[in-house]
């Protein structure tokens, strides 16, 4: 029972499906969930966390870096997320995405600062 209840949880607070729905095209690093998002690092990394937790995403370390996907372990979970997903109409996310295209194609040529969570969960610079 915690389990279901875990994942409606997860599901139930926008932010945390406007995370999902910009994961929904690939991997990100929190730095591009916080550009996106335009909000703080800190409290991206709380509601990824809730997400993990929930068994809907899935983060993967890459050097001293952690980039999240959405996991799809079982049906059930598929389900859900892909159900949620479809029922957010784009116009709803569609400043999170331009901000989100914006800041991957200036990141490489800009070198500027990318907050960054390593994989201890501190909050380091990488240019």
């Amino acid at each position: 029972m915690q389990e279901i209840l875990s994942i409606f949880k997860a599901l139930s607070d926008e932010l945390r499906l406007r995370i999902l729905k910009l994961l929904q095209n690939g991997e990100l690093c929190v730095c591009d969930i916080v550009a996106a998002l335009d909000m703080s690092q800190p409290k991206i990394s709380f509601h990824l966390s809730t997400l993990k937790e929930a068994g809907l995403i899935k983060d993967r370390k890459e050097g001293r870096w952690i980039h999240y996907s959405i996991d799809e372990p079982d049906l059930f979970r598929r389900f859900l997320i892909l159900s949620a997903l479809e029922k957010i109409a784009g116009d709803e996310v569609a400043s999170d995405k331009e901000r989100l295209a914006a800041f991957i194609s200036d990141k490489a040529a800009r070198a500027a600062v990318c907050l960054c969570r390593d994989a201890t969960g501190n909050t380091e610079r990488a240019n």
